[in-house]
């Protein structure tokens, strides 16, 4: 099941890679709608932005609501190449998607299953399903890279 989400994964790590080269933290992400087209996709952009929201999951599903018109995203799914933190996990919920797929899993800060799982927590009126590690060696490995650069 995983492969199948590959070709949006790719779309994704695209994102997180323009993102880096811009600065940000490559992290990218795209949203499917329910036919399984892309609907939007977008790359981190805190730093240009000065916006602390201006994750790549949230770009990407502010933009996919206005593409289909509705902040119901029902049939949706976000595609990201980093766990989602717990804002970008509370809007996924928020924005009723059927699905979050992810690439690398974040220890530190992840809230799909690695540190808190969000999405799944029984508490909540909405669970989207979770796919995880889909090409998740690419993922890191882009994150891994930028990070290293930083520090060397």
């Amino acid at each position: 099941m995983t492969q199948d989400y590959e070709p949006a994964m790719r779309l994704a790590l695209a994102e997180a890679v323009r993102a880096g080269e811009r600065g940000e933290v490559p992290v990218g992400a795209v949203v499917l709608g329910p036919d399984g087209t892309v609907l939007a996709a977008a790359g981190n952009d805190r730093e240009a932005s000065g916006d602390p929201t201006a994750h790549a999951e949230v770009l990407a599903l502010r933009a996919a609501a206005r593409a289909l018109g509705t902040w119901r995203l029902s049939g949706c799914t976000l595609v990201v190449t980093l766990e989602p933190c717990t804002m970008c996990a509370g809007a996924a919920v928020l924005a009723r998607v059927d699905r979050v797929v992810y690439g690398a899993a974040d220890e530190k800060a992840g809230a799909a299953g690695s540190l808190w799982d969000v999405l799944r927590d029984r508490r909540l009126n909405h669970r989207p399903e979770v796919v995880l590690g889909v090409l998740a060696e690419e993922c890191g490995a882009v994150l891994r890279s930028f990070f290293a650069g930083r520090r060397g």
